[in-house]
């Protein structure tokens, strides 16, 4: 399985960015997709996630209003889009899915490999 995130880059304070995550390589269903990060020097903190159907979403308290997570589950693939981005947003965003067989048994979870967002002041 791999998941493959891109987006990520150098944006002002205020900024936005839309950072993207396909999952390839896997015959399993893929339950619930997030996104997590890690600014340096710190653990990684939870940052969004998104049902399987996409019908439910939850968020950091820190993000709220502000991130907007989506998913397009044709495509294995979740978005994170990031508007009014401030420095404290600097970090490394991974993405994560859940696999599950088809009888609905958890496997475990896949990680991507992470995509820096750095934003100035």
């Amino acid at each position: 399985v791999q998941l493959v995130e891109s987006g990520g880059g150098h944006v002002q304070a205020g900024g936005s960015l839309r950072l993207s995550c396909a999952v390839s390589g896997t015959t399993f269903s893929i339950n619930a997709m997030g996104w997590y990060r890690q600014a340096p020097g710190k653990q990684r903190e939870f940052v969004a996630d998104i049902t399987s159907g996409g019908g439910s979403s939850t968020y950091a308290d820190s993000v709220k209003g502000r991130f907007t997570i989506s998913r397009e589950s044709a495509k294995n693939t979740v978005y994170l889009q990031m508007n009014s981005l401030k420095p404290e947003d600097t970090a490394v965003y991974y993405c994560n899915a859940d696999l599950y067989t088809y009888t609905g048994d958890y496997l475990y979870t896949s990680w991507g490999q992470g995509t820096q967002v750095t934003v100035s002041s």
